[in-house]
């Protein structure tokens, strides 16, 4: 379901330093793999897609169990839920929207392998919470 601004919930980022055993943890709640395990040299992550639950979670651990990398601050503060993705069909509109409400562009538009070259995003809010922005198809 998509909101006023054109834009549609997907999923919960989680940071994790293993994503097989974190999906092994998540399965006594219901949670099974949804989709095939991926690498994003880019951003320097593995991640993996969990559904059979609302809401949906993308797992993410530093490639090549990197200490070095775009996770590394919620790992080292043990923050696990991260950041909230949405889907857009108006990627710089939305990053536009977000930002005249005081939203900071964390990461610009970028080629994602999760989402199969889509572009994302990540916006901080001003109230500290991450969102990724997932170009539709």
């Amino acid at each position: 379901m998509t909101d006023a601004t054109g834009l549609e919930f997907h999923h919960v980022g989680v940071a994790c330093i293993d994503i097989r055993a974190e999906a092994d943890r998540m399965a006594s709640l219901g949670y099974r793999p949804d989709g095939v395990e991926f690498s994003d040299v880019r951003q320097g992550v593995r991640g993996l897609f969990l559904g059979g639950q609302s809401p949906r979670l993308e797992l993410l651990q530093p490639l090549d169990g990197s200490a070095a990398g775009v996770l590394t601050p919620w790992l080292k503060s043990d923050v696990k839920m991260y950041h909230i993705g949405y889907k857009t069909r108006a990627l710089i509109g939305a990053i536009e929207h977000m930002r005249a409400s005081g939203g900071k562009v964390i990461v610009p538009p970028v080629a994602a392998v999760a989402f199969g070259g889509r572009e994302i995003a990540f916006v901080m809010l001003p109230n500290r919470l991450l969102v990724e922005l997932i170009a539709a198809e």
